[in-house]
């Protein structure tokens, strides 16, 4: 694609960048048929192409972000369906990360949407703020027809009561909240009985996050028992990687979080370096392993962000590399695997989970359009509902008619999506791995 950035434009290091992703594209047009936007709508706007246009147009001619790029780019799940369809290797996530930046910062949205949107910033990354909201919502939740559409939208995601045991398999009551306490950073975890009496073998920091730390608490306790009884030492790292503000287009919050991040690591690894950062959550791993493009020209982060970059991990490439501990459950489950769009688009990692399962002895069933995103994509459910809950009912139709037991996820997300309408039990990867190998039964 031919640009017309002035010299002056380009001394600044985000536009250059951008000017170098523009002019990568050819106008193929292969992401349109992946972009779940463009599938729904049919509008060349609403596709990767369509966007990039906008993009250009708006950063090339240095003019403030209009109603009509706002209200496409808005519309973007940064699933990053199309990075995995393009031959040309075009890098979207960052050219519509520095466009929703810039739209954060040049274009005034009407009045609902800045508070609905400083509102998720305020609280979601907060776990205690965020616990207090979802109890406040399960007290409103009998009055949804009274509110706004955003908010009934947001409303029904919230999980009501406890998840239905997997089929055929006992209930063992809720996993304890205290297995997965966060301690303050590079506080280690007591030793496990596997691991006490031998050299560890990989020292790892454990992402508790945000939300999954609220609504994940037990992936995150499966997460810990499984690291361990792999004979790993632990110490985890409590807080918000800043993921949700980034894509928001909040450059300051982010920094903030990202800032508080890295400190905890280096708090992790006064006493001895980590070897890997565990992440349960695919939407915060793809953002940490960003980290050091992130914040490449952020003369006080840049280097503790690259890092935190070079350290990332899913859960499950950390379990591929050490091995998966002795499977002690009978197998045979019929398992949904719903590869998240920051798993199999964001982080490239199609084939560790579906290979822990098999070997964990669970038949692994692939979901019809796995490629399309469920319409999580972060907040991109509470902003957007109306596209989310179409996505949504694309993909559980398309699980509805498989012959399975239970689906599984890798990203928070998903299963909150997901669970919105499934008729099977939704779980955590690293759950399923967890119970396989001696864990509790999921609940």
């Amino acid at each position: 694609m031919q640009t017309r950035f002035t010299a002056e434009q380009l001394k600044d290091p985000a536009t250059r960048d951008s000017e170098a992703i523009l002019r990568s594209c050819v106008h193929c047009g292969f992401c349109t048929a992946t972009c779940p936007t463009y599938v729904l709508l049919g509008d060349e706007l609403d596709s990767p192409r369509g966007r990039i246009y906008l993009i250009k147009d708006m950063l090339e001619n240095d003019r403030p972000a209009t109603a009509e790029v706002v209200r496409h780019v808005d519309r973007c799940l940064s699933c990053l369906a199309c990075m995995t369809t393009c031959p040309s290797g075009v890098n979207y996530q960052h050219l519509v990360d520095h466009a929703r930046a810039r739209i954060e910062a040049t274009y005034r949205r009407p009045w609902h949407d800045r508070l609905l949107r400083r509102l998720l910033a305020a609280v979601i990354p907060y776990p205690n703020r965020f616990a207090r909201l979802l109890w406040l919502a399960r007290l409103v939740r009998p009055f949804a027809g009274l509110l706004p559409r955003r908010l009934r939208a947001s409303l029904a995601l919230v999980p009501g009561r406890k998840r239905a045991p997997v089929a055929g398999r006992p209930d063992t009551g809720r996993l304890s909240r205290e297995s997965n306490a966060a301690r303050p950073g590079g506080t280690p975890r007591p030793a496990s009985d596997e691991t006490r009496a031998t050299k560890p073998r990989a020292r790892i920091a454990v992402m508790t996050g945000c939300v999954q730390s609220v609504l994940g608490a037990s992936a995150n306790a499966a997460t810990v028992r499984l690291l361990e009884r792999m004979g790993c030492e632990l110490v985890e790292i409590a807080g918000c990687c800043g993921s949700l503000t980034h894509h928001l287009g909040q450059a300051g919050a982010t920094r903030g979080f990202a800032a508080a991040f890295v400190d905890r690591l280096q708090a992790a690894s006064s006493g001895a370096p980590v070897d890997a950062i565990a992440v349960n959550a695919s939407g915060c791993g793809t953002h940490l392993k960003d980290y050091g493009f992130v914040f490449r020209d952020d003369a006080g982060l840049a280097a503790g962000a690259a890092g935190v970059a070079r350290l990332a991990r899913d859960i499950t490439e950390i379990v591929a590399a050490l091995g998966l501990p002795p499977v002690v459950r009978p197998g045979g489950l019929r398992v949904a695997y719903h590869s998240a769009c920051s798993m199999q688009h964001g982080q490239r990692l199609q084939a560790p989970p579906r290979e822990l399962l098999r070997a964990a002895g669970f038949e692994v069933v692939e979901i019809p359009e796995g490629h399309i995103c469920c319409g999580s994509a972060g907040t991109y459910n509470m902003l957007q509902p109306e596209l989310a809950a179409r996505l949504a009912t694309r993909k559980l139709a398309h699980i509805a008619g498989l012959d399975v037991d239970v689906i599984a996820a890798g990203n928070l997300g998903c299963m909150t999506q997901l669970a919105t309408g499934a008729d099977r039990p939704i779980v955590h990867t690293v759950e399923l791995l967890d119970w396989a190998t001696g864990g509790p039964a999921p609940l």
